[in-house]
């Protein structure tokens, strides 16, 4: 790889004081710094009594694109290049996977400052089981287009973790309440790390009630996973059975049955072929 590192630094969520000393410095000597919002990028840097050395430059959803290659122009010609969102990690339901995607295919170098992230910490205080999550960033805006994509995440295991905007958390969290099941637990976790942080615990039907009177703030909502569904092994190969009779290869019919029962994988697939 040739050319200085596109940088990703995550930015405070919420507290200024949670910058890392590495934040600090990449904004200080950084070449270039492409931020989501130059303004927020001012008043954070003036919180962090930091004054960026280099030219600062807009870097949003409507522009990344068309930036792109400007700044992988001038990361080629020498320049450090670091990228800042208004909170968080860049590209994680935030701009940044483009330009990431652009300097991976030209082969140049890209590294990252970790810090605050909304992600973890609801996950950390939200009282569900943490040892596998997946995220799911915002739930489609659209009704129907919401309720088919809940709908498929349904026997999801794993705790999930959703982002979610105030004017949408109650009908986000009614369409949880239909398509999980009204006392699946979740954790609706609010202005997390701010003055006013709140993080409400309970069944989604009760959340939904609790969110009717409306909301404010950054929202991060955690739902707990399908519960492992009572099947035995020979339930399980017919299953299996279904799937392969259906076109799935056995392999991926087997770990799919598996992660939906908790049956070996393994002994799902001996069965199945002494079965036939």
């Amino acid at each position: 790889m040739t050319g200085m590192p596109l940088v990703l630094a995550a930015t405070p969520i919420g507290d200024p004081t949670d910058a890392s000393p590495r934040l600090r410095a990449e904004l200080a000597t950084a070449d270039v710094v492409a931020a989501e919002d130059t303004r927020r990028l001012r008043r954070l840097c003036a919180a962090l009594e930091v004054e960026p050395a280099g030219r600062v430059v807009s870097h949003h959803e409507h522009n990344e694109r068309e930036r792109a290659e400007d700044l992988l122009e001038a990361m080629r010609g020498g320049a450090r290049v670091l990228v800042v969102t208004d909170a968080g990690m860049p590209s994680v339901s935030d701009p940044g996977y483009r330009l990431v995607r652009a300097a991976v295919d030209a082969d140049l170098p890209v590294t990252c400052v970790p810090g605050p992230s909304a992600v973890l910490a609801a996950l950390a205080v939200s009282g569900l089981p943490v040892d596998r999550f997946c995220f799911e960033g915002f739930a489609p805006r659209k009704p129907g287009e919401r309720a088919r994509a809940l709908a498929e995440l349904s026997g999801e295991r794993r705790t999930m973790v959703f982002f979610e905007a105030p004017h949408r958390i109650h009908d986000t969290l009614e369409a949880m309440a239909e398509a999980f099941g009204g006392d699946r637990q979740a954790a609706v976790c609010r202005e997390l790390t701010k003055t006013y942080e709140e993080v409400r615990r309970g069944p989604l039907s009760d959340l939904a009630a609790w969110a009717a009177g409306g909301l404010k703030g950054e929202i991060t909502v955690v739902v707990a996973g399908a519960p492992a569904v009572a099947v035995d092994l020979p339930a399980g190969v017919a299953r299996v059975a279904e799937r392969v009779d259906r076109g799935e290869r056995l392999k991926d019919a087997c770990a799919a049955v598996a992660a939906e029962t908790g049956l070996s994988r393994k002994a799902l697939y001996d069965a199945h072929l002494a079965a036939r």
